[in-house]
């Protein structure tokens, strides 16, 4: 970042925001009703793309769903969103059960009853969350959506400034980055990070089951072959996400899909019955590595979502996490003193340390039971199909770890 010179504005708000995805949304909406101005920077459309057209009948599946947490939920329901979702094709989670690998692997099973909630989590696809924002952004006030490529940030102690390509330029008192893992903001922030990739990419696509789901969400964890999760979606429907080795997702994505509900029969089969793929077929895959950035937050510069942080999958709660992002952000700007800017460097002090713990802590478990997992070794392999199996018969730590999971 430099400092701003004397370069003309075309644009003033309070709040401006880098990203287009749902959590970038979210901010816009939840800063628009806090009753500040916020301009919100979205990539320029690809050449000769046209605005998606709503289809006639059902809509096919998004391969792209996430497990959202009470959080989560408690966010979108107060900025009204949840209740815009198409309810039809949300779908809660009712339980859930993990499994170990080998014919002697352990098993683990949390369940919404246990827990004392209506439910674990909600599975719902980015298409139907991001229809649900982009309405209500159409009526939020003061919301200045802009279409452009960010080209630099310039920082001073009265505000900022984003410059975009062709010579525009967006001024506001704090910018927030919610432009991904490779957050083009946290590089123009000089914020450094660490990166490991986990050479393995998550398969993603959705089927139909022969046996009724329950609302269960399945997981496997098959060693070599990487983790195996089929999360429920409405009706006799499921999702599956397989972060699998980069190797064999090489294999799985050249294979049809049905060839690939041939490979998941042997483990789901006995619970889900017959896998069909839906129609029309998609499968989709994405490069996993675990992202810590040294800081989430600079001068008049906040990070959310996978901007601040990229985790493993296998837990579920990489959107989670910029959802709660996003929550203490707003909190931290709503509960500053009346003489402190937005973007004050003691508001963005506590977002961070807010946010601290959280994050830590989902991304030691997340890299640590990938690594656990990842490996074949006997011995290593006895001790985790153990340690699950003793796990389940702690029904105290096992509340713990749900409470905590759910956002509660």
């Amino acid at each position: 970042m430099t400092t701003p010179t004397s370069s003309t504005a075309q644009t003033a708000c309070d709040v401006c925001i880098v990203g287009n995805g749902a959590v970038a949304k979210t901010a816009a909406l939840g800063f628009s009703q806090a009753g500040h101005s916020v301009t919100l920077i979205a990539p320029p459309a690809a050449p000769g793309a046209s605005p998606p057209q709503a289809a006639a009948g059902e809509q096919p599946w998004d391969v792209r769903v996430y497990a959202l947490n009470h959080t989560a939920h408690t966010l979108l329901s107060s900025l009204k969103v949840w209740g815009a979702l198409d309810q039809a094709r949300v779908q809660a989670v009712d339980s859930m059960a993990v499994n170990g690998d080998g014919e002697k692997g352990g098993d683990i099973e949390f369940d919404a009853f246990g827990a004392h909630v209506g439910a674990l989590a909600w599975i719902v696809e980015d298409r139907n969350l991001c229809q649900a924002l982009d309405a209500a952004l159409k009526f939020a006030p003061n919301v200045n959506i802009v279409r452009g490529r960010a080209v630099r940030i310039e920082t001073n102690d009265d505000g900022a400034l984003v410059h975009l390509e062709g010579g525009k330029a967006v001024a506001s008192s704090l910018i927030v980055g919610a432009d991904g893992g490779h957050s083009w903001v946290r590089g123009q922030c000089d914020i450094g990070l660490d990166y490991r990739s986990y050479h393995q990419r998550a398969v993603v696509a959705n089927f139909s089951c022969e046996k009724p789901h329950h609302g269960v969400a399945y997981q496997w964890f098959t060693g070599a072959e990487g983790i195996v999760a089929l999360l429920p979606l409405a009706g006799n429907r499921v999702s599956l996400v397989w972060s699998a080795p980069d190797a064999l997702a090489d294999i799985l994505m050249r294979e049809s899909l049905g060839e690939l509900a041939i490979r998941l029969a042997g483990l789901s089969e006995e619970k889900l019955g017959v896998l069909r793929p839906l129609q029309p077929e998609t499968v989709k895959d994405f490069p996993l590595a675990l992202i810590r950035p040294h800081a989430i937050t600079a001068p008049r510069v906040a990070l959310v979502g996978d901007a601040a942080h990229v985790v493993h999958p296998l837990a579920g709660h990489g959107m989670n996490l910029g959802f709660a992002d996003v929550a203490e952000l707003l909190k931290a700007v709503a509960e500053r003193e009346p003489q402190r800017a937005i973007g004050d460097e003691r508001v963005l002090a506590r977002y961070a340390r807010a946010r601290k713990e959280d994050i830590f802590l989902m991304q030691f478990a997340t890299d640590g039971l990938a690594r656990l997992f990842s490996t074949d070794l006997e011995p290593v392999r006895i001790a985790r199909n153990l340690g699950l199996n003793l796990l389940d018969k702690l029904p105290m730590l096992k509340r713990r770890l749900i409470t905590h999971a759910m956002g509660k």
